[in-house]
């Protein structure tokens, strides 16, 4: 009995995983994007927003070799002409990009990023030149919804730039089918001490710590760099969560409210999860006179308007700001070095409906059939607008302001907080929805610079490459971002569709958008990509003869 109730429990928690699980999508294609990268990348008279919150500086010459930073000199003084004499000699071959004006910023990290989805009809080419136009040159895919190979074909193709991408993280999803997947390290992972092959467990369901521990060695021995998690009994998630730190490789966790009664953030940082998604799991660690929320008695998880209306009055039954139990939990998590990717704007929509599904951007950049999913369904996920209305965006509002306040007080206290968009689901699009991301980080009171700082160095500490990327230092690869309008005065000019502005001869205009998105020393022009992305909304609409309609609208 004992086993069935655990099989049970993994089926439920599955519902989750297989909701966002994808099939496999179309491949990226060979690159035909960027020029480079050059013997030297020269980019000179630049104003530089680092990840580490040093406040900016220039102007500056930075010189790029190959993709990486080898130099980093002051080009003159503000406010005068560029002293050419200063600057550094230009060779045959070397490419200059004159960036005088200009602000260079170290290329975003993607905590959340799910590549795509049937369902969406999302391919690999269109999500990543959406990310890449918006300056995500990192991202961690969680789940790897288009299944471990697939994911790592496409990542191993990214590192070569073979293929117009970012830099991608395999997380697979806990209990995920690793059937046919070779092995990818000849490592101790897959043996022991002696040499003898260990036990492999390829698929779920996990019933057992030792069929956990044999799935996380298989796991790490095919070539994934962590694992997702939802839940599980507290023996299943503690063996997983113990072996997949001793293997070194990362891990995230939905606590998904199947399994979070048993089993709380607090429960998975102990045993050695390194980051959490979203919040579940973290109020449910603040209760102080419950142990489950409350529930209304004709609640049903499956119907996603009950699963979220009910967690958008999740935080007020949690312990209160400033008090004992809220001081405990947040303490404990920073001497863990626990990190939080709170993904703010997937769920921004619940607190307004309307702002979410009227943005800008559909129009130009969403496909018809993501429209199409995004409509209200009892069977695309994330498309709980049932009969959303005035009560529950009020309750969410009220959430989000705790939920923030948790959020702004762990960073002053020093934990790390990173950013991540989940974007696909909830009226929230690739790129765009990222952006979106580091606007609500603002908005829970973060200064410009720590935004800039949670979307860079705390995402490539996350991932444990700050040694590589996430500032922009010499020995560092260059990942970059360039755009001509100063984003911490106004972060709005980091969406592709820019900012407005008044001019003072009273003309609007759009100004920003990322200029150039530097991969690896690769340039990409970003305003290029979004247009290959535009055409590719276009040839859908055109073939399909569709126009965006508003939900209940298609036939009026």
């Amino acid at each position: 009995m004992r086993i069935l109730n655990r099989i049970f429990l993994f089926l439920l928690a599955s519902i989750i995983f297989t909701s966002e699980t994808f099939g496999q999508v179309a491949k990226a294609p060979d690159r035909k994007s960027g020029e480079g990268p050059f013997n030297r990348l020269i980019i000179r008279g630049v104003t530089i927003i680092n990840g580490n919150v040093a406040p900016p500086i220039g102007p500056m010459d930075v010189i790029v070799e190959g993709n990486k930073i080898t130099s980093i000199k002051r080009a003159g003084y503000l406010n005068l002409p560029l002293d050419p004499d200063r600057g550094p000699e230009i060779r045959e071959g070397d490419r200059v990009i004159e960036a005088e004006g200009m602000y260079l910023l170290p290329g975003f990290v993607d905590m959340h990023g799910h590549i795509g989805g049937t369902a969406q009809g999302a391919d690999a080419e269109y999500v990543f030149k959406l990310w890449l136009a918006h300056g995500i040159t990192t991202v961690r895919d969680p789940s790897a919804g288009n299944g471990l190979a697939w994911v790592l074909d496409q990542k191993d193709k990214s590192a070569r730039n073979e293929i117009t991408a970012p830099r991608i993280f395999a997380y697979t999803s806990f209990g995920q089918d690793l059937t046919d997947i070779p092995l990818k390290y000849a490592s101790s992972n897959t043996k022991d001490k002696k040499g003898i092959a260990l036990p492999e467990k390829l698929a779920g369901p996990i019933t057992n710590a030792e069929e956990a521990r044999a799935w996380v060695r298989a796991n790490a021995a095919r070539g994934a760099d962590g694992i997702k998690f939802f839940g599980a009994s507290p023996e299943v998630m503690d063996a997983a969560l113990r072996e997949n730190r001793k293997l070194g490789l990362g891990s995230a966790c939905h606590h998904s409210q199947l399994n979070v009664g048993w089993w709380n953030v607090l429960n998975s940082a102990r045993a050695g999860l390194t980051s959490m998604e979203h919040w579940y799991g973290l109020p449910e660690a603040l209760f102080e006179d419950k142990t489950v929320q409350n529930y209304p008695p004709d609640y049903n998880y499956n119907n996603e308007q009950d699963r979220f209306g009910q967690a958008g009055r999740l935080w007020k039954q949690a312990a209160k700001p400033g008090s004992e139990k809220w001081n405990q939990v947040m303490d404990e998590l920073l001497a863990l070095d626990f990190t939080i990717d709170p993904t703010f704007n997937i769920y921004e929509a619940s607190r307004d409906l309307m702002r979410a599904r009227r943005a800008e951007w559909h129009e130009t950049y969403t496909l018809p059939s993501l429209w199409e999913f995004y409509q209200p369904s009892m069977k695309s996920h994330g498309s709980y607008w049932h009969f959303w209305g005035t009560e529950e965006e009020v309750a969410w509002k009220e959430n989000y302001k705790i939920w923030m306040k948790f959020i702004n007080e762990y960073k002053n206290k020093g934990g790390r907080v990173t950013t991540g968009s989940d974007s696909g689901f909830i009226f929230q699009l690739y790129g765009f929805a990222y952006i979106r991301e580091l606007e609500l980080l603002r908005e829970a009171g973060f200064h410009p610079l720590e935004v800039i700082r949670s979307a860079t160095l705390y995402g490539a500490q996350a991932l444990g490459v700050d040694d590589k990327i996430g500032t922009i230092e010499i020995g560092k690869l260059a990942d970059m971002i360039i755009i001509e309008v100063n984003p911490l005065e106004n972060l709005k000019v980091l969406y592709g569709t820019g900012a407005i502005k008044l001019t003072k001869d009273n003309k609007v205009v759009r100004v920003g958008g990322v200029k150039f998105t530097i991969k690896d020393g690769i340039v990409y022009d970003a305003k290029r990509l979004l247009e290959d992305v535009k055409a590719m909304v276009d040839k859908k609409k055109n073939e399909l003869n569709y126009v965006i309609y508003q939900p209940g609208m298609k036939d009026k």
